[in-house]
């Protein structure tokens, strides 16, 4: 067995010690890991959100302000149907642009702990290149 005399440390005691900082190491990437998840669902969350206050927003918009809209349209010439379609037009695209947002947000992608999942494989690497060293 290897011994190094420079500081009486045989194989077996590195072979211990890489061990214990790998779990080390995981044991704290877990961490970091279940932080992110929990920032990502609080994203998931105000995205859930975001498409509920879209789908509100349209429907009272519609009510309210379409109503308001087309009357004011009307009274300064417009035809109705003309007056109408301008009026709920403008408040679908308004919808359609908050629901794209809370959509975007909720993607797979945008709630996987990459940060976390980066910083194993750069830990994998720095591993086996010192078990290589």
């Amino acid at each position: 067995m290897y011994s190094d005399h420079g500081t009486g440390r045989g194989t077996a005691q590195l072979v211990t010690d890489v061990v214990s900082q790998i779990g080390r190491i995981l044991r704290k990437e877990a961490a970091l890991a279940k932080a992110e998840v929990g920032e990502n669902l609080s994203r998931a969350g105000l995205a859930i959100g975001l498409l509920v206050g879209a789908v509100v927003l349209g429907l009272v918009a519609l009510g309210v302000l379409a109503g308001a809209g087309v009357s004011a349209l009307v009274a300064i010439g417009w035809a109705i149907h003309w007056a109408a379609l301008a009026v709920g037009g403008g408040i679908v695209l308004l919808a359609a642009i908050l629901a794209a947002k809370g959509i975007h947000d909720l993607k797979p992608k945008r709630l996987m702990p990459s940060r976390s999942i980066a910083n194993v494989k750069q830990d994998v690497a720095l591993m086996k290149e010192q078990i290589n060293a």
